[in-house]
């Protein structure tokens, strides 16, 4: 079993369904097939795991075939402890959000697309984000990473939110459009960066088992931190976020905020790819992780719309796993993979919750609700618990990393720890007041229920089952994180000694 093409299983899957529902006219049958394969996907992805020997630190499932052999190009997928973990939880959050999109067709029905469309795109999208995590090589990588970016602009643009939907599809298109310039050029520097007549070499296993030069690490670095920084997003290249956070569907938006493909890029090449740089600029990685955490939580503050206090939350935590980075260490870096996991839970579960209340209000304005708490207990529960779960509460998904990386910080960096203690201080406050707003406040004007059966229903039963699912991850991995901390360590080990030996 171990033996089979597991990984290429994993990204075709999508891709049939994609397919199978893009044709598609009729919105029942798209639904079906969409759903289906959705769950195939989950369920290959949940074998993946279940295979996945935890005390081998390298790469497995490893397969390989030429695809430019001019270039030295291959087609070369594995995953290892630092990635595995992502596999389920993106396939999890698609077919969540899928589920969660059943009925948001609006603007793009006026437009005469058809049904199955929607469908089609996200699975298109998801196989991009699958081969992020699975490629090992470096242009493979930066395929499927530009990948994603035609998917997204067209999910926004036909199925987003108010009129600022299509300039903040233009937006996101051309930000990370641009950023992807710096992180191929990284790329193509650490490929060549060995000098001599000999072919580039793209593929990442060979690339860390010879080390780059120290001056090519400080380009490579320096190129590859702005390139997935677009991403990440670091201070001042977020620009694209708060018109996503408001104008995308909020399922969109959950694939956004909950998968943080950018630090992912820098754990998996920015830093093992140069080492002696990233070591030498940690005050710069510290810095800016601080400058993250600390600007996210004052402008969560700032916020009225339960969506964007979300997705500038995001923001915060975000800088707090690039301080883990910065530490070096193997619990520091645990403590940022489980965070990078706790976002699809989270932040993913918080954001298709507020879908549901979309769907059934009209707004996710904390000034234009009030008093919601009565009305959906359930949906008001839910999104405490993954708000709590955001803001680190013992107990949740969200306190075992966040505890991890502030004792690692604490540590290595004292003054940006104790910014870090500051900024969670601040970030619960930002969702506090908001929820309190909107689900227990009496509002400027009563929400108006425009829910799909009845106008005070609460959660539906297929909703209900997103939120179970999610809700239960967030308590097991709070409450139990032991099981998941031993399947990062040997991975986490291996890469923290790859930066010591080098």
């Amino acid at each position: 079993m171990a033996d089979a093409p597991w990984l290429s299983m994993l990204l075709a899957l999508p891709l049939v369904g994609a397919l199978t529902t893009a044709c598609v006219r009729r919105a029942p049958w798209a639904q079906r097939l969409a759903l289906a394969s959705a769950g195939l996907t989950l369920l290959c992805s949940l074998c993946i795991v279940a295979l996945f020997d935890s005390g081998d630190d390298g790469f497995q499932f490893v397969e390989q075939a030429a695809w430019i052999p001019g270039l030295n190009v291959s087609y070369l997928v594995g995953v290892d402890g630092l990635s595995v973990l992502f596999l389920p939880a993106t396939a999890l959050l698609f077919t969540a959000a899928i589920v969660a999109g059943w009925r948001s067709q609006g603007n793009a029905e006026a437009a005469g697309v058809a049904p199955g469309v929607h469908f089609a795109l996200l699975f298109v999208l998801e196989a991009a984000t699958l081969g992020v995590f699975c490629a090992l090589d470096s242009l493979l990588f930066f395929f499927c990473w530009e990948s994603t970016l035609a998917p997204i602009y067209f999910l926004v643009s036909l199925w987003g939110r108010g009129a600022g939907r299509q300039s903040a599809a233009v937006r996101y298109f051309l930000v990370m459009l641009a950023g992807g310039v710096p992180l191929l050029f990284g790329l193509l520097a650490a490929a060549f960066g060995q000098g001599g007549a000999g072919a580039p070499v793209f593929d990442l296993p060979s690339l860390l088992a010879t080390p780059l030069p120290e001056a090519v690490q400080m380009l490579v670095f320096l190129l590859l931190l702005v390139g997935f920084g677009v991403k990440v997003p670091l201070v001042s290249l977020h620009t694209w976020l708060p018109s996503i956070a408001l104008g995308a569907p909020a399922a969109v938006t959950a694939l956004l905020v909950g998968l943080k493909l950018g630090a992912y890029g820098l754990i998996r090449f920015a830093i093992p790819l140069a080492p002696l740089a990233a070591r030498e600029l940690h005050w710069l990685l510290a810095g800016l992780g601080t400058l993250a955490m600390l600007y996210g939580s004052v402008a969560a503050l700032a916020q009225s719309n339960l969506r964007g206090v979300l997705a500038y939350a995001s923001l915060a935590h975000v800088g707090l796993v690039l301080l883990g980075l910065a530490s070096f260490s193997v619990s520091a870096l645990q403590g940022a993979l489980l965070q990078l996991l706790n976002f699809s839970l989270a932040a993913g579960g918080g954001f298709l919750i507020l879908s549901f209340l979309q769907r059934r209000s009209g707004s996710t304005d904390a000034a234009q609700l009030g008093q919601l708490f009565g009305r959906w207990p359930l949906l008001s529960a839910f999104f405490l618990l993954f708000g709590l779960a955001g803001i680190g509460l013992p107990g949740t998904s969200g306190f075992p990393g966040e505890l991890l990386i502030i004792v690692a910080a604490l540590h290595d960096h004292t003054g940006a720890g104790l910014a870090a203690l500051f900024a969670t201080v601040v970030g619960a406050a930002a969702f506090l007041a908001p929820y309190r707003a909107a689900f227990f406040g009496s509002g400027s004007a009563s929400a108006k229920a425009q829910s799909e059966s009845d106008p005070l229903a609460d959660l539906l039963p297929r909703e209900l089952a997103i939120a179970l699912v999610f809700a239960a991850l967030v308590l097991i991995v709070g409450v139990y994180p032991m099981p998941w901390l031993e399947l990062l360590r040997p991975a986490a080990e291996a890469w923290v000694a790859g930066l010591a030996g080098l």
